[in-house]
């Protein structure tokens, strides 16, 4: 989607600094997060990986800008739980009213529930037969500016590039990422010239190679 969670980034940021020697958890917090989403999304799958970027997606841009990794990965967490109706905003915010008068201690536990059950699995939609396009064929992105999810990043909307390997169908996180089902699509890794994207700023002899849906796009005009 258009904003800071843009999968190209923007300009204005300043480098990307590398940590040396990165602990993999920089608190105690950061691994119960964790945890915490792999049984909520892998285990118990009350959602998918798309509508978790989804969830990071949908936080105010100051905040996502302010937020840690998994201070990110948390605030989804939270969205997609109370989206599909396992909390609500009150439950959370009475435990971090806890929390914040508590720091140091466990919140009261809470009377056991059963956990809800995984709802079944919707019939995948059968994929396209064959795929539209064939390796070396060359095509342009489509120009759009969906509100929700999306896998295109804003840099390279609108651009020309060449098929350089046709995956076959992969499921479409457009939809899946608001649970309007898999509706598998054919998934192709496309070359750009890094000129075609950012024009004379670009690095000289350089190329991009983004892995696209179908549906991002269309032939080339002839």
């Amino acid at each position: 989607m258009n904003g800071v969670h843009d999968l190209g980034g923007m300009h204005g940021f300043g480098p990307v600094e590398r940590e040396a020697n990165e602990p993999r958890f920089h608190a105690a917090w950061e691994a119960r997060v964790l945890a915490l989403v792999m049984v909520a999304r892998e285990d118990h799958g009350y959602y998918t990986i798309d509508a978790s970027r989804y969830g990071i997606e949908r936080m105010a841009a100051a905040d996502y800008l302010r937020a840690s990794y998994y201070e990110r990965w948390l605030a989804s967490l939270e969205y997609n739980l109370v989206h599909q109706g396992l909390l609500t905003p009150d439950e959370v915010d009475t435990r971090v009213a806890f929390l914040r008068q508590h720091p140091d201690d466990d919140p009261p536990a809470a009377s056991p529930l059963p956990l809800p059950p995984r709802a079944p699995d919707p019939p995948r939609p059968a994929a396209p037969a064959a795929p539209r396009f064939a390796v070396g064929d060359a095509v342009v992105t489509r120009n759009v500016h969906p509100v929700g999810h999306t896998r295109l990043p804003r840099y390279a909307r609108g651009k020309r590039g060449v098929i350089r390997i046709v995956h076959g169908p992969q499921i479409f996180p457009d939809t899946n990422a608001h649970g309007l089902g898999e509706n598998p699509q054919i998934l192709y890794n496309v070359r750009f010239e890094a000129r075609e994207l950012w024009g004379d700023s670009a690095e000289p002899r350089q190329t991009v190679a983004l892995d696209l849906w179908d549906s991002y796009l269309q032939p080339t005009p002839a």
